[in-house]
């Protein structure tokens, strides 16, 4: 499987040695998000967490980015729930301020949403700064659609020359939000968004064990074949997990002989976006 590797500087430290001023002629100008970097976001790919605030700075809003820790789906799966409820009960401590001072929660990562949301206020149930945090917390994507529904559309985004293919992952669904990576990648003009709301295969921690790695290939094979059909180079996920591992699928199908071979690549929709805002 592939493995996510480390970065040699985090995306906080990154954020704090760059920062970044709200567009003063934002659309969105006064409001308010602290971005919670999850540790995939933290460690693995700080580009995730950049993107994101570059999109919600172009908008004017007022970013912070904060990783108070983890929020403990590996350990979930895990079924070590007493380590879950400190991690919620820290991480809620620490992000009740924000929320205090008028801020807007943002999860880079679907699966750390989904615990932020749902899973924590069904483990730590009787701690309000779990309740309170789970009803200001958003999907990145999710967010974004709000802010186009709220304040519109920036003038100056720009067709990306190529359409996309966008993988629904099973922690974005799980939220019950809708379809918000396709409406977001939808406000792109003249771009065609193709989705697929199959399970990649990967399960998480799970799919990442050499035991179990032919038989996640093997669940998340109908996913692979309809991406490889519909032949678009970018191969989106909200899952940075499910993307790499729907381009191994898509590798182990093979293209097909004879057609033109194309190179498929994976990205978070957020970091498309930016891409098409000129950020």
């Amino acid at each position: 499987a592939a493995i996510p590797k480390f970065q040699s500087q985090t995306l906080v430290k990154q954020a704090k040695d760059s920062p970044l001023e709200a567009n003063s002629k934002g659309l969105a100008l006064g409001k308010k998000v602290v971005i919670y970097a999850t540790c995939f976001g933290n460690y693995n790919n700080p580009n995730l967490g950049l993107a994101a605030r570059a999109v919600l700075a172009h908008y004017g809003v007022e970013v912070k980015i904060e990783y108070p820790g983890c929020c403990g789906m590996p350990l979930l799966e895990q079924g070590d729930l007493a380590t879950v409820t400190k991690k919620a009960h820290g991480v809620s401590s620490a992000l009740s301020p924000f929320i205090d001072d008028g801020y807007e929660v943002i999860a880079l990562v679907p699966s750390c949403a989904l615990m932020l949301k749902q899973e924590w206020p069904l483990i730590a149930t009787n701690n309000p700064l779990v309740t309170k945090l789970s009803q200001n917390t958003y999907d990145v994507c999710e967010y974004i659609v709000k802010l186009h529904k709220e304040y519109g559309l920036p003038e100056n985004i720009q067709p990306l020359g190529e359409n996309i293919t966008i993988h629904l992952s099973c922690h974005s669904r799980a939220q019950n939000m809708g379809q918000k990576a396709v409406e977001m990648l939808n406000l792109i003009p003249n771009t065609s968004v193709s989705f697929i709301e199959r399970c990649s295969g990967h399960g998480g921690s799970w799919g990442m064990m050499v035991d179990n790695f032919e038989i996640a290939l093997k669940v998340g094979k109908p996913a692979a074949k309809q991406a490889l059909s519909l032949k678009n180079r970018l191969v989106l996920s909200e899952c940075p997990l499910a993307g790499e591992h729907l381009l191994q699928g898509i590798e182990k199908l093979g293209q097909p002989e004879g057609a033109q071979e194309i190179h498929f690549t994976t990205a978070h929709p957020i970091e498309i976006l930016a891409k098409a805002l000129g950020l």
